[in-house]
């Protein structure tokens, strides 16, 4: 066995370990059930990747991200280290190759999503695996305290009395103290073992920014801070719409959320990545196992529901070390938003058995029927045809999925189909080729049967690979042979999956315990309240509460986030309130329509710009509309 050291360096480059990671390494690579809590960019990889090659068998990493897991094959196979992963969408046939290979040892990491533990295919092969430990990532996803409980990780348990000998790695960036607990407890370890690692980012400038006008206020922040950034936004038309707007602006922007195609994520996101588009306007279905250390600036346009999501969100900002920033912007009407969110996320018990009615009547399930048999669910489809909205349909049904009538899969993967049709002299015969189609059409032929006969399942990055193209590339040449009848090609895309777990029932018998229903709005509504908390509080370092709420004292004010500066004596004074109010309503003293991008060229602070036109605004002196001001 090498030691952990000759491996960092062997295959990563680096001569020492950061922060706790030798202490976690340590403890697994002893046998012993370990925790590790380390922030977003700590390092938590290295700390299940080294030991993995120094003990012998595989180590099986489960995460819930199938975009991540890929990412980090790639990455390990490109430094000569064995890595595999299986998720939906796989062919049977290469399932069964990639656990064949890791039951005859070729195999030291292998990558599964939390849905893939109950396969009894996978159960079995794995008693045939010699495994040297068991890496759980995105640890806080078993706990019921957690900000984002997944049932499927509750199968974990189950693989670990399968395997009662080998230890457990858990691993996350975001638990309070009970999450904490709790994480230990559902793995069962054998003795509590925690490693910690400061959540605190002193390069990182935490801000609340109070603003009457979102918009402008993020285009004036952009222009002033140079650099990539990350803008959150809730909605998925809103990320379209902002980039739109941010465009309009003359600023590099493009948009991102779970919606797109496959090859459309991908392309944006490498864009982004390479600093061919500098701004990145997305929903939370963006940034996880995203490995760009340069970003300078994460803005939240719409006020995040919970302290974890923000810290994680937040912490994607300057993991290269250099100074870097945090910025929420918040107004008033986030406190209403932020509350109906409440009742979108449960909502009555009433509506919840309706959903599950209409489900019935949408599939044409009779009572007692149903059960095991999985179906396709159009969500918009559903919408219309029952007159709901999908926010509360989709809470609906994770509901009465924790309840154990459903199993509700939003992102179930489907590969990529394709068939020629054209025959394989014709497609000989063809002229007017590219190199590029050409060395696609090779790539298929070579890797795939049966293409001529029926649709058969492709990767398309396999084939990228095989053409020495880019996988957007490779997307574009498949449409465009599609477009001239060449091929049929179905693109690879996630359709959602709703499986009855239970024989139908009628509603009036649907029972949501309350540790399904009560308990956890309880901690929802708790969560908003801190959220609520943390951008209305004026009084104490943003650090120091972001760092409490994880269960961490800091004993330094971190001199940089908007109230240590206020309190520092930048804060708004009423006089300068007051000359900024005069000023603003000079400038609109024609009685015209002005943008308030005008008001930046006042050169007013930013504090006493915000409060003034708060202040004019509220008491009515002026009226915004569609981002132009104008005198009452």
């Amino acid at each position: 066995m090498s030691s952990y050291n000759e491996i960092l360096k062997r295959y990563w480059g680096y001569d020492d370990f950061r922060g706790v990671q030798r202490e976690i390494i340590e403890s697994i690579g002893s046998g012993h059930d370990t925790l590790g809590l380390m922030p977003t960019g700590g390092g938590k990889s290295i700390t299940f990747q080294v030991p993995a090659m120094a003990l012998k068998g595989v180590c099986v990493v489960i995460t819930p991200l199938i975009a991540l897991m890929k990412d980090q094959v790639h990455h390990l196979r490109q430094i000569g280290i064995h890595a595999a992963a299986i998720y939906s969408g796989m062919q049977h046939d290469d399932i069964i190759r990639t656990l064949e290979n890791c039951i005859l040892g070729n195999t030291k990491l292998l990558y599964v999503s939390p849905e893939r533990l109950s396969s009894q295919l996978f159960q079995k092969k794995l008693s045939h695996m010699q495994i040297s430990f068991i890496t759980v990532d995105e640890a806080h996803c078993i706990s019921q305290w957690g900000y984002d409980f997944r049932p499927s990780y509750l199968e974990i348990a189950n693989i670990r009395h399968l395997l009662p000998d080998v230890p457990i790695l858990a691993l996350t960036a975001t638990a309070t103290p009970p999450v904490v607990d709790d994480i230990q407890e559902r793995l069962e370890f054998k003795e509590k073992r925690v490693f910690r690692m400061s959540f605190e980012r002193k390069n990182l400038c935490y801000i609340v920014r109070n603003t009457p006008d979102k918009y402008y206020e993020l285009i004036r922040i952009l222009d002033q801070v140079e650099g990539s950034a990350i803008v959150y936004v809730r909605s998925r038309r809103h990320a379209r719409e902002i980039a739109e707007h941010l465009s309009e602006a003359s600023l590099s922007a493009t948009f991102y959320h779970a919606g797109l195609d496959h090859a459309d994520k991908d392309k944006r996101q490498r864009d982004w990545q390479h600093d061919r588009v500098r701004i990145m306007v997305a929903t939370n279905a963006f940034g996880m196992g995203i490995d760009k250390a340069d970003v300078r600036i994460v803005i939240h346009y719409d006020c995040p529901d919970s302290i974890e999501a923000y810290f994680q969100e937040a912490g994607r900002a300057g993991r290269d070390g250099k100074p870097a920033q945090a910025i929420l912007l918040y107004n008033s009407s986030d406190n209403s938003k932020l509350m109906k969110r409440i009742d979108d996320t449960y909502p009555p018990r009433d509506y919840i058995r309706e959903v599950y009615e209409h489900l019935a009547y949408y599939y044409q399930i009779a009572t007692g029927d149903g059960y095991g048999v999985s179906h396709e669910f159009n969500m918009d489809e559903f919408c219309r045809r029952f007159h709901h909205f999908p926010i509360r349909v989709h809470a609906a049904l994770q509901i009465l999925q924790r309840a154990g009538y459903l199993d509700y899969d939003e992102e179930a993967d489907h590969q990529a189909r394709l068939r020629f049709l054209v025959g394989r002299d014709d497609l000989y015969r063809l002229r007017q080729v590219s190199p590029e189609e050409e060395r696609v059409i090779i790539a298929l032929l070579r890797n795939y049967g049966g293409l001529f006969a029926d649709y058969g399942y492709v990767d398309e990055g396999t084939i990228a690979h095989q053409a020495g193209l880019t996988q957007p590339q490779t997307y574009d040449i498949l449409k465009a042979l599609a477009q001239r009848h060449l091929v049929d090609f179905i693109p690879r895309k996630q359709i959602p999956f709703i499986r009855y777990m239970q024989r139908r029932e009628d509603k009036e018998h649907i029972h949501l315990p309350r540790e399904i229903y009560e308990d956890r709005l309880e901690q929802y509504r708790e969560r908003i309240k801190a959220m609520l908390n943390y951008v209305q509080s004026n009084d104490q370092c943003r650090s120091r509460q972001l760092l409490a709420y994880f269960g961490e004292n800091m004993v330094n004010d971190c001199h940089q986030c908007d109230v240590c500066l206020a309190n520092g004596g930048r804060l708004a004074t009423k006089q300068g309130v007051k000359d900024a109010s005069q000023k603003i309503l000079s400038l609109l003293a024609d009685h015209q329509r002005h943008s308030i991008t005008e008001l930046f060229r006042l050169q007013l602070p930013t504090e006493e710009l915000n409060a003034a036109l708060s202040y004019l605004v509220q008491e009515e002196y002026v009226y915004q509309e569609d981002g132009l001001i104008v005198t009452a």
